[in-house]
Parts: C-alpha cells; sequence; structure tokens
C-alpha cells in the first residue's frame, strides 16, 4: 500500500493544493486536516506515515501539535513547514521533533524528496530497533543437536530459581555462555551482568568468597 501523508493546515485551499501535489507527483496517498485539533484527531485514528505541519496556525499552532504528538507517543515524521524568514521557528520545530523543515515556497519536487527522505528514516529506525530486539531476544548458545537442547532445558528451569549456579567445566567449553543465558533469562535480567575472573582467586576458598559461608566454618 502507499504511503500517506497526512497534510495540517488551517488553509483550505494551501493543504488541498499540497495534497493534490504530493499525489500527483510522489504517488502518495493524502489527508488534509484543517487545523492543529483536526490533525492530532487524524493522527489519533487514522494510519499515517508522513506529516506535513504548518507551524503558523491559530488557536493550535504547529509547535502545540509537536508537543501533543510527543506527549502522546505520536511516532510519525514531521516536516514543517512555513513562511520565508522564519529559520528560527523551524530550528525551534525541529528541537520539538520535527524531521525536517521546508519553506512554502518550495518547488513541490523538493517537498516529495523531502518527504520520501522522512519516510526512509522510518523505515530504517524501525529495521534498527527490530534488529537490536532479535539480538535481545537471540541466545549466545548455538546447536540444534541433543545434548545442546539439554543444556538449553537445564538453563530454563535454573532460570527461575532464586539461589547461585555454580557451574563448573574445563576452560574454554562456554560457561560465560552459559552464565549470560541464565541471567537474561532470571528474574534478574534487566540489572547488570558482571563477569568475574576467577584465575586470581585462591582455589580454596572460591566457592566461600562467591557465595559464602556459614561463620566458624575454617576455624579447627
Amino acid at each position: 500500500m502507499k504511503p500517506k501523508v497526512l497534510v495540517i493546515d488551517d488553509v483550505r485551499p494551501m493543504a488541498e493544493q499540497y495534497a493534490f501535489d504530493l499525489e500527483r507527483l510522489g504517488g502518495f496517498r493524502t489527508e488534509v486536516a484543517l487545523g492543529g485539533a483536526a490533525g492530532l484527531t487524524a493522527l489519533a485514528t487514522d494510519t499515517v506515515d508522513c506529516v506535513i505541519l504548518d507551524l503558523e496556525m491559530p488557536d493550535m499552532d504547529g509547535f502545540d501539535v509537536l508537543r501533543a504528538m510527543d506527549h502522546h507517543e505520536i511516532d510519525v515524521p514531521v516536516i514543517v513547514y512555513t513562511g520565508t524568514g522564519s529559520y528560527d521557528r523551524c530550528v525551534e520545530a525541529v528541537r520539538l521533533g520535527a524531521f525536517s523543515f521546508i519553506d512554502k515556497a518550495e518547488p513541490m519536487d523538493r517537498v516529495v524528496q523531502e518527504v520520501r527522505l522522512a519516510l526512509g528514516h522510518r523505515s530504517l529506525v524501525a529495521r534498527v530497533s527490530d534488529l537490536e530486539r532479535q539480538l535481545e531476544e537471540a541466545s549466545p548458545l548455538l546447536g540444534r543437536s541433543g545434548p545442546m537442547q539439554q543444556l538449553r532445558d537445564r538453563i530454563d528451569t535454573l532460570a527461575g530459581i532464586p539461589s547461585p549456579v555454580l557451574i563448573l567445566g574445563e576452560s574454554g567449553t562456554g560457561k560465560e555462555l552459559v552464565a549470560r543465558e541464565l541471567h537474561a533469562k532470571g528474574p534478574r535480567r534487566n540489572g547488570p551482568f558482571v563477569p568475574l575472573n576467577c584465575g586470581g582467586m585462591a582455589e580454596g576458598l572460591l566457592e566461600s568468597d562467591l557465595f559464602g559461608h556459614e561463620k566458624g566454618a575454617f576455624t579447627g
């Protein structure tokens, strides 16, 4: 389905001309909202891929719309447009979350290009977020053999137990990977994972240092 662009402007001829040219030159679907309040209503009820927003509107101007979008967590790229000589106001709009700004005197080809840039940026951000989520959910333990599946099952069982878990094994067998997987699936997954090099700890006191001991345990 073609991307949908919402044009928010209180001047009907301007908004409708922009919408017409965006359809004609860019092939976008468009919707017109006459004023800031109408624009927020459209954003709340319709699926919109990009917004072209007039900064200079009575009652609720473009800045109010940007603040409301931020407050309601409406994540849609916004291109603000305004008259010549309002550069400082456009910069302020970008600071409030607008993707970019254009002058009302810009040729329509330039506007179409800016919309495509905004849509491309949104797609890239969504892709990066999806990859980050996959990385967070991905297990560091590779392989589908029977022993690996048994290891995963054991980790799933131990992850819900609040007691400390001692992982034993030869050097290079993946003890830290198992520890990371246990941490990621356990109740303290949102806390930090702190690897500890046990090589510098006394062998006889290792378990005591890690897990503690009862008073008098080392007396004769």
